[in-house]
């Protein structure tokens, strides 16, 4: 068989919500496979989401280390969260990141964007700011724990690789576009 025919579309034959609340959704998808069979699907319906890859004036990473109820342990995590409506996902990151974090930078033109994974229609986006200073006290949400911690790149990228990071992917996109991702 061609790689070609193995790849062709499937074709959706029904979708209902099977679970909602605040704002997730799961949705249930019935596809047509290639080889004619149908099969069911569940695809988590999220907002898109941007993160920041922040760096101080001195080269530290800006990060608030939470406890995370999927893994049940800490993970470092980039300061973000949803995009609002007709918000640019760049707005949104600086936002996150004034909010969480007091800390407010330059906004460089690159962003990056990916999906978490094959079972989610919503994507990702990683903002780089530079040369951030800390302006204001974070004022964070009801369910946001956590106080900022600066890391040093090179510990960062290390502790990334270890997956002990919950925007990885964003992360080695940031670092890899300014050049900072090492062997």
């Amino acid at each position: 068989m061609s790689q070609e025919s193995e790849t062709q579309d499937w074709k959706e034959v029904s979708r209902e919500i099977v679970y909602k609340k605040y704002s997730q959704s799961i949705e249930r998808r019935d596809f047509r496979l290639p080889d004619g069979r149908v099969d069911d699907f569940y695809i988590r319906l999220e907002a898109v989401g941007a993160c920041v890859f922040a760096l101080t004036t001195d080269k530290k990473v800006i990060t608030i280390p939470q406890y995370r109820p999927g893994p049940k342990k800490i993970l470092r995590e980039l300061p973000g969260g949803q995009v609002d409506k007709g918000e640019d996902p760049r707005e949104a990151a600086v936002r996150e990141l004034l909010e969480e974090t007091g800390y407010a930078g330059t906004v460089q033109e690159w962003t990056g964007t990916w999906y978490t994974d094959a079972y989610t229609d919503s994507n990702r986006n990683i903002v780089i700011v530079t040369d951030c200073e800390k302006v204001a006290e974070p004022v964070l949400d009801k369910n946001e724990f956590g106080e900022v911690e600066l890391v040093p790149v090179a510990e960062f990228v290390t502790q990334t690789r270890a997956g002990l990071l919950t925007d990885t992917a964003g992360a080695l996109l940031a670092l890899d576009s300014l050049g900072l991702l090492h062997d």
